[in-house]
């Protein structure tokens, strides 16, 4: 069966009044139900701290007693074979001077130390409590305090708490009502652009501009959350609209191509391999796009699994640069390596291949008209440092942020070559975030060094 639900400003009004009516329940019950329970043990913590004064006394004198029982409010009778003290009987305090009174001889006789009596005081029919301690070997103490009715003082203050409590539920149920609405304003307000967010709706404002710290906070949490979202939304669609833009151009050709074999070429030998090897061509470049957005999509669902090993960076980089080796024959591009004898680290080497791979295919397709590309390795005190370098024109410095996001736009007119298919430096960012390993570019008018650090013994 499902809860019955109520909005916030509903909730928060009812907590409000039932908080009101809580507290003027534990008013009713201490002031009217537990109010001669409290005064009984009020009377009798005050009998105790006069019969302990009356114990420090150094010298018992009618004085000293007489103010004792001024300031507690309660009649003392100090009795001996010598000594009588009494004060005076004004308070509705129980007379006892007789020796054969009954509490004062069943005490005597007793031999006990101390004891509490309770008696209804036949003068004024009032309950009376009594303290009988022993002072001396024949000196003893009669502490007395009489409990005045409190029937009346319980009508009186019953009438008050009846307004009281009249006062107290109309002024919750008034005030209640505007600070509920107080409150939930701002979360009904980020509630409703939420859902605007949740239909895509991106024009959401979730500042809610409240007093209050934790409202604050979550209006903050929830803008940040709008605006990542937007930036994934706009990756997404430059993801879609790139990827279909790259794929419909190679299958383009692959069947422009493939429709002049069949009608054209396919008697010409010499036409017909050439127009072959372009569909080839255009087939690699597609495969190599599948396989980027494949890797590209598992590293950022956290679904690649690192098969860590002992790798040979300066062999791993020499293998990578031989794939290469074919633009240095044809196009007379230049690689400069330059690295330690031997360097040893801990890695994934196919994933540690695939960054070296696409940051060297990077540089190719930004270096400068002299088409050099360098590789370094240089060794540090706790770490190699791995950097690849162009000569071409640099980075802007408000793109530098962005390089890492796949299909990133920027200025290309200095683009050399088209050796790839966008995804490169992203997939290079997701494999070096998993290994741990730091990373970074920089960049000036004079070509740009991409990085990355390994630490030694990793």
């Amino acid at each position: 069966m499902k809860n019955k639900t109520y909005s916030l400003k509903i909730n928060i009004w009812l907590f409000l009044i039932a908080f009101s009516i809580l507290i003027l329940c534990f008013l009713w019950l201490f002031q009217i139900v537990f109010l001669g329970s409290y005064y009984k043990s009020y009377k009798t913590e005050e009998l105790d701290e006069a019969a302990s004064e009356i114990k420090k006394l150094p010298n018992l004198n009618s004085t000293s007693v007489t103010n004792i029982a001024e300031k507690h409010d309660i009649c003392i009778e100090i009795y001996g074979n010598d000594t009588y003290i009494a004060t005076s009987y004004n308070k509705g305090c129980m007379e006892f001077g007789n020796k054969n009174f009954k509490v004062k001889k069943e005490f005597i006789e007793s031999n006990l130390l101390e004891q509490h009596y309770t008696l209804i005081n036949d003068k004024f029919q009032n309950e009376t409590l009594i303290y009988a301690l022993k002072l001396d070997q024949d000196i003893y103490a009669f502490i007395n305090a009489s409990l005045e009715p409190l029937d009346s003082t319980t009508i009186i203050l019953s009438k008050q708490l009846i307004i009281t409590t009249l006062i107290v539920l109309i002024l919750s149920l008034i005030i209640g009502y505007f600070i509920s609405k107080k409150l939930s304003k701002p979360i009904i307000k980020i509630s409703d652009e939420a859902r605007k967010l949740a239909d895509g709706n991106f024009s959401a404002d979730f500042y809610a501009q409240s007093d209050i710290y934790e409202i604050n906070e979550l209006a903050n949490s929830l803008e940040y959350a709008k605006k990542e979202l937007y930036k994934t939304e706009q990756l997404k669609q430059d993801l879609m609209a790139n990827v279909s833009h790259d794929m419909k151009t190679p299958l383009t050709m692959i069947r422009a191509y493939a429709e002049m074999v069949r009608d054209i070429t396919y008697n010409n030998k010499e036409k017909r391999e050439e127009n072959l090897n372009i569909i080839i061509d255009e087939t690699n470049r597609l495969t190599l796009l599948v396989n980027d957005i494949l890797d590209l999509s598992a590293a950022q669902s956290d679904n690649i699994k690192l098969n860590i090993e002992k790798i040979d960076l300066v062999n791993l980089i020499d293998e990578v640069i031989k794939k290469f080796q074919i633009l240095s024959e044809k196009e007379n591009y230049q690689f400069i390596y330059n690295h330690p004898e031997k360097v040893i680290i801990k890695g994934d080497y196919k994933r540690i291949y695939q960054v070296i791979y696409n940051l060297i295919n990077n540089a190719i397709n930004y270096t400068g008209i002299d088409k050099k590309v360098y590789i370094d390795i240089k060794e540090e005190k706790n770490k190699y440092v791995i950097e690849i370098k162009d000569t071409g024109k640099g980075i802007k410095k408000e793109d530098i942020k962005h390089i890492w996001d796949k299909y990133y736009h920027s200025d290309k007119k200095h683009k050399r070559n088209n050796y790839g298919t966008g995804l490169g430096l992203s997939i290079v960012k997701n494999i070096l975030q998993t290994h741990n390993f730091n990373y970074g570019v920089n960049s000036s008018s004079k070509g740009s060094t991409f990085y990355f650090e390994i630490p030694k013994n990793n």
